[in-house]
């Protein structure tokens, strides 16, 4: 009996990315933790008898010559960043500062097991490296970087000293579209409040509830934040407002979210009832959780809210600070802030309500991000969430941020790459900024005579489990690469 093969990463194409994509994801790297990854690079350079510079912040850059010909192109430098978000479903055990990501070929896709696949930007590494071991691809000098801690932020590009690249051309491959060519970014900035507990005996006369959302789709806060999806911390708050009103529980636990640049998918609490008021907070969430699946039936229909009994506590939070936490993170504003009148169809302004842990020391933070392709309305929408959690009691602190990346329509790169893209595919990329924060801003500080443009294969739902890559898009936008760097003009 015939039985057709299962494919894997080695029957796909182009074979060399794919090997070194599969390579790359045996390679534990969550962001500050790269050390592996560097490790790996270094043995590749000394394999491959490439010179290999690190600096301090242990961005790595290893240089490869021109082909023969080519000798008289400019110097192209080509950009990725080495960690990678690590978000994982609770039912999956998984430690990613030790174990591979486990990829499975799912029809057109490939995607992990449970857990987020690090193609944004284990994809560019490995393109990178399988142009540095090429022997038959054309191109003038090249320089690859990688850029570490680029997801917790941006912090490899920020120490990036000057003199370490000599480029003045910069391909970033950080982009999740195939055939489209960014020219721009947004800036970011952090809004972290932190609330102090002082934790009372919960009352032994409740019975204990622990609520749960659960079932969303999460994704990048960036790229996803138009796309109206459900955010866990937010339908938790408004829950347990709904609850506060007609029952004054007491809260014991709140927890959800992980990442400042991942929409929340998950979140928990525990709280407190009068045994008799049980039945009646039952229908209370039966119906919420009916409006929840109406309003996000579209955008993200495995949204599940649930309530289990569970044993008591030994403290609560107290009805004061449970009020403060609740109305703050209710008002507490998410999603899309504003549209850009400059890019049709781009996010201009954002905020992600991303987080809110309970730490030692009894404390609770909430974390939230603000995004920008405008500083100044940055700035504003990052000062109004610091705003509603000062009103709460709250201790704020904000970063520095990061600057945004302004789109250069007669970029001479961008023209190039155009071109190229006619050439193989007879159709017009499409030239876009996108809402994300990409590297290129922190770079134009170092080194403001850089041309850059922004592209990449198409990945979906990024910075979630359900990350994937579309397998088919890898080898048009390798092919787009290669022709790129063969038709850069003589310098």
């Amino acid at each position: 009996m015939y039985m057709e093969k299962t494919k894997q990463l080695s029957d796909l194409q182009p074979v060399a990315v794919w090997k070194y994509f599969h390579e790359v994801t045996q390679i534990p790297r969550p962001s500050k933790k790269e050390e592996k990854i560097i490790r790996y690079l270094e043995a590749f350079a000394a394999e491959h008898r490439l010179p290999l510079r690190k600096d301090g912040a242990g961005n790595v850059l290893i240089r490869k010559p021109a082909t023969p010909g080519y000798e008289n192109r400019p110097v192209v430098i080509l950009q990725s960043h080495l960690d990678m978000v690590c978000e994982k479903n609770n039912d999956v055990v998984h430690d990613f500062e030790t174990d591979p990501i486990r990829t499975v070929i799912d029809g057109d896709w490939l995607r992990a097991e449970g857990t987020t696949l690090g193609a944004d930007n284990g994809i560019g590494i490995a393109a990178e490296l399988a142009l540095l071991a090429a022997d038959d691809a054309e191109h003038g000098p090249i320089e690859c970087l990688f850029t570490v801690d680029e997801e917790t932020g941006l912090t490899g590009a920020a120490a990036l000293k000057e003199g370490f690249l000599t480029g003045n051309i910069l391909l970033n491959l950080d982009s999740e579209d195939e055939g489209e060519l960014f020219i721009g970014c947004a800036g970011g900035k952090s809004t972290t409040a932190t609330f102090v507990c002082e934790p009372q005996p919960a009352p032994p006369d409740l019975h204990y509830l622990r609520l749960r959302v659960s079932g969303l789709n999460g994704g990048h806060s960036g790229c996803d934040i138009h796309k109206g999806l459900g955010n866990a911390v937010k339908l938790l708050a408004r829950l347990l407002s709904l609850l506060k009103k007609d029952f004054r529980p007491a809260l014991a636990a709140l927890e959800g979210g992980n990442l400042h640049n991942a929409i929340a998918r998950e979140s928990c609490a525990v709280i407190g009832l009068k045994p008799e008021d049980r039945e009646a907070a039952c229908v209370l969430l039966n119906r919420f959780a009916a409006d929840v699946e109406n309003e996000l039936k579209q955008a993200d229909p495995g949204v599940r809210l649930t309530m289990e009994t569970v044993e008591a506590p030994p403290t609560c939070f107290g009805d004061e600070l449970a009020d403060r936490l609740t109305d703050a993170l209710l008002a507490c504003p998410h999603g899309v802030m504003g549209m850009s009148r400059e890019m049709e169809g781009l996010v201009e302004t954002s905020t992600n309500l991303a987080s809110v842990k309970m730490k030692e020391g009894n404390r609770i933070v909430v974390g939230t991000s603000q995004r920008s392709s405008v500083e100044s309305a940055k700035t504003a929408v990052a000062d109004q969430v610091a705003a509603v959690f000062r009103l709460a009691g709250a201790a704020v602190e904000q970063g520095e941020g990061y600057p945004g990346w302004a789109p250069d329509t007669r970029s001479a790169i961008l023209r190039t790459a155009q071109e190229a893209y006619r050439r193989l595919f007879g159709k017009e990329p499409a030239v876009k900024a996108i809402h994300a924060g990409l590297e290129c801003g922190l770079f134009l500080e170092k080194y403001p005579h850089l041309d850059m443009i922004s592209f990449g294969p198409t990945l979906r739902d990024v910075h979630s489990p359900n990350e994937r890559i579309e397998i088919a898009t890898v080898d048009l936008w390798w092919r787009h690469l290669l022709e790129v760097l063969k038709n850069i003009p003589p310098a």
